[in-house]
C-alpha cells in the first residue's frame, strides 16, 4: 500500500480550511459520487450559482477538486494527484454515507443523474438506426472486445487512457482491470453518453474529458495502456495521434489500435465523415516503429457472415525497460 505524500504545514492548512465548512464539505461528498458542473451542484444544494461556485474555486485552490473545460461549461471531480489531493479522498472515506445531510444530497444527485442519462439516451435514440446499419457491415462486437480483452490479457495494468472514447464502451469493458480510466472526446453528446454509461455502471474510477486527442493537456509518461478504438478511421491525419498516444505510455506501457481493415464502402465517407476506408496492416506498424514503439502484434478479424469489413488490432509496446521484444505477431 503506497504511503500517503507528506504536505507542508501550509499545504496541509489549506486543505483542512476548505474542507472544514458545510457546504463544501457536502460538495466534496458529491463529487466522489460524480463529475459535476456548478448548474448541478446548484440544483442539488439548493444554493445560488455565486455562493457555489466560490466553494468551488476555494476547494480547487486547495488542490481538494480538479476543475476541467469542456466548451462553455466546467466539470469537477474529487482531486485525483497526491498530496491534498489525498485529503479529500480520506476525509469521504470517514464520512458516514446514512448521515442525514449525505442522503438528502445523494437523492436530489439521483435525480440530476436521471436527468442526464435520459438526455443521453435520447441522442442515442435518435442515431441508433444508423449506428446499427454500419455495425452491422463488419466484425460482431463481443468478438472485437474479447480479442481486446485477449490481446491485453499478458500483463496486468493499472491505468488505462481511451482516446475518442465515444461512448464510452472501452473504459466499461476493461475497467475491472485497473485502478484509473480516462477517456477523451470532442463530442459532448459522446462525452454525455459515455458519463451515463459509467455512471450506471457505478464506474467511479473511470472518467471522460473533453479533449484533443492530438494536443492532450496531460503529462507524459501517465498511463500503462493507451487504447485507440475505431478512432483514426474519422482523422485526415493519424500519424499524429499515434504520437501522442506514445508520449502518454510508461515505460514498457502499450498501445492498442483497434480500427477497419482496407475496404471500399464509398458510403462511409460519404454519409458517416469516415476519412480513411480502412488501414492496411503495416500503415498503423510503421506510424508505431516512427512513435518510437516495438509492434508487437497485428491480428485481423473476418467479417460475420454478411458483412463486408474486416477489423484489425495492432498492439505495440514501449521499449524502455523491456529487454527484448517479438517480432510482430500475426493471428489468423
Amino acid at each position: 500500500m503506497r504511503e500517503p505524500a507528506q504536505l507542508s504545514f501550509a499545504t496541509l492548512n489549506a486543505a483542512l480550511k476548505a474542507a472544514g465548512e458545510a457546504t463544501r464539505l457536502r460538495i466534496l461528498a458529491l463529487l466522489a459520487e460524480a463529475e459535476l458542473t456548478v448548474s448541478d451542484i446548484t440544483e442539488i444544494l439548493r444554493q445560488s450559482q455565486p455562493r457555489i461556485s466560490r466553494h468551488l474555486r476555494l476547494l480547487a485552490e486547495a488542490g481538494l477538486v480538479d476543475r476541467f473545460r469542456e466548451g462553455s461549461w466546467a466539470f469537477f471531480r474529487l482531486g485525483e494527484r497526491a498530496g491534498a489531493a489525498e485529503i479529500a479522498h480520506a476525509l469521504m472515506d470517514r464520512l458516514d454515507p446514512a448521515d442525514p445531510a449525505v442522503a438528502r444530497d445523494r437523492e436530489r444527485l439521483a435525480a440530476v443523474r436521471s436527468a442526464r442519462a435520459a438526455a443521453a439516451q435520447a441522442y442515442f435514440r435518435r442515431h441508433a438506426a444508423e449506428w446499427d446499419r454500419i455495425r452491422k457491415l463488419h466484425v460482431a462486437d463481443a468478438a472485437v472486445e474479447a480479442a481486446i480483452v485477449a490481446a491485453l490479457s499478458d500483463k496486468p495494468f493499472r491505468s488505462l487512457l481511451d482516446l475518442g472514447t465515444g461512448t464510452g464502451r472501452m473504459l466499461e469493458l476493461l475497467a475491472p482491470q485497473i485502478e484509473r480510466g480516462l477517456g477523451f472526446d470532442l463530442s459532448h453528446e459522446m462525452l454525455a453518453l459515455a458519463r451515463a454509461r459509467l455512471e450506471r455502471a457505478g464506474l467511479k474510477h473511470c472518467s471522460v474529458r473533453q479533449g484533443d486527442i492530438f494536443n492532450l493537456l496531460l503529462p507524459a509518461q501517465s498511463f500503462d495502456v493507451v487504447i485507440i478504438h475505431q478512432v483514426l478511421h474519422f482523422l485526415d491525419d493519424s500519424a499524429p495521434a499515434i504520437r501522442e498516444a506514445a508520449r502518454m505510455l510508461l515505460p514498457g506501457g502499450r498501445l492498442l489500435v483497434v480500427d477497419f481493415a482496407p475496404h471500399d464502402l464509398e458510403f462511409l465517407r460519404d454519409e458517416h465523415a469516415h476519412r480513411r476506408l480502412g488501414f492496411a496492416p503495416e500503415t498503423v506498424t510503421q506510424w508505431m516503429q516512427s512513435a518510437g514503439l516495438a509492434p508487437v502484434l497485428h491480428q485481423n478479424l473476418p467479417p460475420e457472415p454478411g458483412g463486408k469489413i474486416a477489423v484489425s488490432l495492432w498492439l505495440a509496446r514501449d521499449p524502455r525497460a523491456v529487454i527484448a521484444e517479438p517480432n510482430v505477431k500475426e493471428v489468423a
